[in-house]
């Protein structure tokens, strides 16, 4: 059938065409005309910063994508500053590194900064809205685009081919028939199951979300969606929490964990975290796994079984340990994520721009806030990596916070803008590298010589280290046997031996890398040249580049001017230069004039305001005269401003005023920079980036209490002034809060008495003290109640009327001035009141006070009552000797004083406190003690064996105390050495037993009260005489032994190692007899009284303590013992060691 050929190639044609199929019953499209190759449905015309904005794709899961977009660098004022966003807020910066790389390139040439971003392996969590983002200092632009991820791709296409087959299989080619009921059997089949996966996929839909995710969103609060959603980029907010609707998660209860691990947690970097879990079964096992490798303890890793808690510490976190933790038991498996904070590394101090020269050394620093931070550096726009700084001659050095590029040969191609980039900001300059100006000390002279003869060519440059090539007429001259080429210092010369008239023409020096070139002319003397000189008249040939107006030069102050005049005539005509009317001839020093055959130059070095002024060139000669006249004007910075103070301070700011400076720089004063310091501090921080224009600023932010100085820089078109003065040491202050607690705390009938207590705040500026005034009722008038401030919460107001109503109130007062007052809610009426009297008796005087003779008594009581009672002391009822006891009264108690107690001071004393016909009275005892008599009538009544009975009086006088005991002591009548027996024998008598036979003993005995044992002993009258009958005593005949031996060391001195800040002591042991002499020393130097060191000697057992060393205190130790029969030496080693 020749219809069906074309409907076969149509469905050979379609086979891999997307399987949306239009309706039957839509009528046929009619065909497209399809674009022109330049021209793309989806293209759009170039709108603000872009000449091409980003594409939107759709890619392949698993594959890779690159986005480009391009921007016109004309209409940008610098290097732009470029951002990727996915969604609104997720910055594509911070995941640089892993599936997301960023580069940009500029092509000078057509000023087109082409952008790229490369995404690898594309997962279906990177589709959604992207946008770009580019800024520069006067721009700002952006756009966005989309990613749509498709799923991989399962070949299909041939099923519903397979299905249409014939029915005659092993039939040959064309016979055979179609089964149509097979086919539409498999139809239906595939249609079925097409639902079914169409069904499938809308429930199961995870909208590009890892799964990870899902289970994170599942387990987490309502209120937590928005922050999951913005960490993970999610920007389908709505079919995130339709998902999360239908999904019925059924929580499973878990056997093993009774409370699983937070979903996720947070900690700085450097710190500790902790992960916490309870097990269900103390005894089960539990493994640690982060990012699938098992956890073993170490002193990063501390694992801790707390009960059925289960703890994993990681100490000092790290980038490292930002990951996902898994905790198992047997089967079950519970995880979590880890996210480690960065601190934000901030640049403190700039990259400053640098202006150099070819050769110079160069070192660029910037300043962060954060010891070995990691930061880029980049060179216009490309980074510098640290391995590559051989091949490009810098290198990079850290030191502390400092990070430095430094260059120690700088070249042109080093010149460029040059970048710092850290996790908290950025920082920018400029590099210039300039070439040194050559200067010509000695050009080359022209020369005419005669044939055979030697011509020589010599010039003299600035610069030693500077080479050159010879030339002539433009071609290389190479060095021959003829022709001699030299280099010494400065000068460079030509020879040529034996001219040749080949060698006639003219002779270049070219110095290497300068633009540069000094020319001369060899010539035959034979050669007859007939010259008429030309008659021309002087011109004078002025360029004036960079004039404002005509014959008008402006230069910026500090700059070299050069005015180069090139002069033409002949026969040469005579220069003249005139700085305003004077003539001008000085040819060396800042100012000064060259000349040159050509032309004449007026050169200012490092040109000042002074040198503004019209300058006149006139050149004469016998042919004529010409003069022209140009005028220089000196542009600079303005000078500081002036009359700088501050006019008001508040707790936190101060307003600053100042007047414009009086010189401009000959450029208006665009604005103001100001800075400001602590006092005593070098370090001034700026206060506006942007110039200010006004003449007044509020500075804010301040400390209070603090000492600050501020001062202004004027800005113009040339730059920056140099600071004003410093303004006068000023400190932000504020009044106190009002004072606390106000209350009365007595009143008479023309006094009363305030308190209260200090404000809640009282500041920086502190407090002078504290003003109380007063008002009567129905007046309005305050009256201040002292002039001066008292500095103490209290304050009695006198000379008040009797019976008024007063109202008061207390301010307090500093430096800034008055608070806010504390006023009494309600008046107070001034009279009297009357209270009954009360004496407040201390504890310690309510029993027998008891003191020694000689002491000093001093009795405080205190006591209560309005008005003032009357104090009246009586002693047995009788008043008191004032020429012994002194009495004095206050208000609120009374004091009896008596220097020197005696024991007639001794008795009841009686108090009493009298107002009107109240009174009220206490009774005071006072003993006065001293040491008893001795004990009287000591005797021996009897002796048997060796124990002896000892008995005697109690003293005659008991010092008006009880005697609570006895000492009891022997003593061998041949040595009267006193040896004591019984200490607080309460009886009169006592027993000494264990005496020695042969032996004869006196006893005394020493009465004890309170005040201590007597002075003196009651001796016994007998003895005790120990005998033995039948015992006979025959001394044992010996000769003496000598025990007297040189010192030696039992124990000698050991070296030692300790920590410094901990006390420690060095030991030995010496034996001699006599007692040997000890000296330490320190290094062979005697240790004499330093409070430092401690010398012990126990029984010949020697310490050396010494307290807190230092590695100062490190050293040879030695122990010297002497005697008359010789000397010893010990020595040791004393290491301090500083702890790390």
């Amino acid at each position: 059938m020749p219809e069906a050929k074309p409907e076969a190639k149509k469905a050979t044609k379609d086979k891999d065409a997307p399987k949306e199929t239009p309706p039957k019953d839509a009528p046929a499209e009619a065909p497209k005309e399809a674009p022109p190759e330049d021209q793309s449905p989806t293209a759009e015309e170039p709108t603000g910063l872009f000449l091409k904005k980003p594409n939107s794709v759709s890619v392949e899961a698993g594959k890779d994508t690159v986005i480009v977009a391009k921007l016109n660098g004309k209409e940008l004022s610098g290097k732009p500053t470029i951002k990727w966003f996915k969604g609104k807020w997720l910055e594509l910066g911070i995941k640089s590194g892993t599936r997301f790389s960023f580069q940009e390139i500029h092509d000078s040439a057509s000023n087109v900064y082409t952008l790229e971003l490369h995404i690898g392996k594309v997962v279906l969590g990177d589709r959604g809205d992207y946008r770009l983002e580019v800024k520069s200092k006067d721009n700002c632009d952006s756009c966005g685009f989309n990613i749509d991820v498709e799923a991989p791709r399962q070949d299909a296409s041939g099923q519903s081919l397979e299905s249409f087959k014939r029915s005659g299989e092993r039939k040959p080619q064309g016979a055979g028939e179609l089964d149509f009921s097979s086919l539409l059997r498999k139809r239906e089949v595939a249609e079925e199951e097409e639902e079914k996966k169409k069904k499938k996929k809308s429930d199961d839909d995870d909208l590009g979300i890892p799964p990870e995710v899902w289970e994170l969103l599942k387990g987490a609060k309502k209120s937590e969606y928005e922050r999951i959603a913005f960490q993970y980029g999610i920007t389908d907010l709505r079919g995130m929490l339709k998902r999360l609707k239908k999904v019925k998660a059924e929580v499973k209860k878990s056997s093993a964990f009774t409370k699983k691990l937070d979903p996720a947690y947070y900690v700085d970097q450097g710190n500790k975290i902790k992960l916490v879990l309870e097990i269900s079964d103390p005894d089960l096992p539990l493994k640690w796994f982060k990012n699938g490798q098992e956890i073993k303890p170490s002193g990063k890793y501390l694992f801790e079984n707390v009960g059925k808690k289960r703890i994993l510490t990681i100490n000092k976190c790290t980038l490292a340990d930002d990951a996902a933790y898994e905790a198992v038991v047997h089967d079950e498996k519970c995880f979590t994520e880890v996210f480690v904070k960065v601190p934000p590394v901030l640049i403190i101090t700039p990259l400053e721009d640098q202006q150099v020269f070819v050769g110079d050394s160069v070192q660029m620093m910037v300043e962060v806030s954060e010891e070995d931070a990691e930061v880029i550096w980049m060179k216009n726009g490309v980074e510098m990596i640290p391995g590559d700084s051989r091949q490009a001659r810098y290198r990079f050095k850290k030191a502390g916070k400092r990070h430095i590029l430094i260059y120690p040969d700088v070249t042109q191609e080093d010149e460029g803008r040059y970048q710092v980039k850290t996790n908290g900001g950025q920082c920018e300059a400029e590099l210039i590298v300039g070439v040194k100006q050559l200067e010509v000390l000695q050009d080359i002279a022209d020369l005419t010589v005669k044939a055979s003869d030697q011509a020589m060519f010599a010039c003299e440059v600035s610069d030693e280290k500077v080479t050159g090539k010879w030339y002539r007429n433009r071609v290389e001259v190479r060095p021959s046997k003829r022709i001699t080429i030299s280099h010494t210092g400065r000068i460079h010369k030509l020879v040529i031996d034996d001219v040749h008239p080949e060698d006639e023409g003219d002779y270049t020096f070219v110095p290497d890398g300068y633009a540069l070139s000094l020319s001369a002319k060899l010539n035959f003397l034979e050669i007859k040249v007939d010259y008429v000189p030309k008659q021309e008249p002087p011109m004078i040939h002025l360029d004036c580049s960079g004039k404002t107006a005509e014959n008008s030069i402006v230069v910026v102050a500090g700059n070299k001017l050069r005015l180069n005049v090139a002069i033409t005539g002949k026969p040469p005509p005579v220069t003249t230069w005139l700085k305003g009317d004077e003539v001008f001839s000085a040819t060396e020093g800042r100012t000064r004039i060259e000349q040159r055959v050509d032309y004449s130059s007026f050169v200012i070095e490092s040109i000042e305001r002074s040198d503004e002024n019209r300058y006149t060139v006139k050149v004469a000669s016998s042919s004529g005269e010409c003069m022209t006249s140009i005028f220089v004007k000196i542009v600079d910075v303005p000078d500081p401003p002036e009359a700088v103070w501050v006019t008001s301070v508040g707790e936190d700011w101060a307003i600053l005023v100042w007047e414009p400076p009086k010189y401009d720089g000959g450029q208006p004063v665009t604005g103001y920079l100001l800075e400001r310091k602590k006092k005593g501090s070098q370090r001034w921080m700026k206060l506006n980036f942007e110039v200010f224009t006004d003449l007044t600023y509020e500075s804010t932010n301040m400390i209070e209490g603090i000492f600050y100085e501020m001062r202004v820089f004027a800005v113009n078109a040339i730059g920056v002034s140099q600071p004003s003065m410093n303004t006068k040491p000023f400190m932000p202050v504020a009044p106190t809060s009002e004072p606390q607690h106000l209350m009365v705390e007595d009143v008479t009938d023309t006094t009363a008495t305030l308190k209260w207590r200090p404000p809640e705040r009282i500041g920086g500026g502190g407090i002078d003290g504290y003003l109380v005034e007063y008002c009567l009722e129905g007046s309005n008038e305050w009256i201040p109640a002292n002039t001066e401030p008292v500095e103490r919460c209290g304050f009695t107001v006198k000379n008040l009327p009797t019976g008024a109503k007063i109202t008061f109130r207390v301010v307090g007062v500093n430096i800034a001035g008055r608070s806010k007052p504390a006023t009494l809610t309600q008046p107070v009426t001034i009279r009297e009141i009357v209270e009954k009297p009360k004496i407040r008796l201390p504890r310690h005087l309510r029993q027998t006070y008891i003191c020694k003779v000689g002491e000093q008594l001093n009795l405080l009581i205190p006591f209560q009552g309005k008005p003032r009672p009357k104090v009246v002391w009586t002693k047995g009822g009788a008043p008191l000797d004032s020429s012994r006891v002194h009495v004095r009264t206050s208000d609120t108690d009374t004091v009896l004083f008596v220097r020197q107690v005696a024991r007639s001071d001794s008795g009841e004393y009686e108090l009493s406190v009298q107002i009107e016909n109240m009174t009220d009275t206490a009774t005071i005892s006072i003993r006065v003690v001293e040491k008893a008599g001795p004990a009287e009538n000591v005797m021996v009544k009897d002796v048997w064996g060796t124990n002896a009975l000892v008995e005697w009086k109690p003293p005659r006088d008991d010092g008006n105390s009880e005697v609570t005991g006895y000492l009891i002591q022997k003593a061998d009548k041949k040595t009267m050495e006193w040896f004591t027996v019984y200490e607080h024998n309460h009886h009169i008598s006592c027993t000494v037993s264990d005496l020695i036979v042969g032996n004869e003993y006196y006893f005394r005995v020493y009465s004890e009260n309170v005040c201590g044992l007597s002075d003196s002993p009651g001796v016994s009258k007998n003895t005790a005489r120990i005998l033995k009958t039948g015992l006979t005593l025959k001394p044992f005949d010996y000769k003496e032994h000598d025990f007297r031996t040189a010192p030696k060391f039992l124990t000698p001195l050991i070296d030692r190692v300790v920590v410094a800040g901990y006390s420690t002591a060095l030991n030995c042991a010496v034996r001699g007899h006599p007692k040997p002499k000890v000296v330490w020393m320190k290094n062979k130097t005697e240790i004499h009284e330093d409070p430092k060191f401690l010398m012990i000697n126990h029984q010949g057992v020697l310490t050396l303590n010494i307290r807190r060393p230092s590695p100062f205190d490190a050293g040879t130790y030695s122990c010297r013992a002497v005697n008359e029969l010789g000397e010893a030496l010990a020595e040791c080693r004393l290491d301090v060691r500083v702890p790390q």
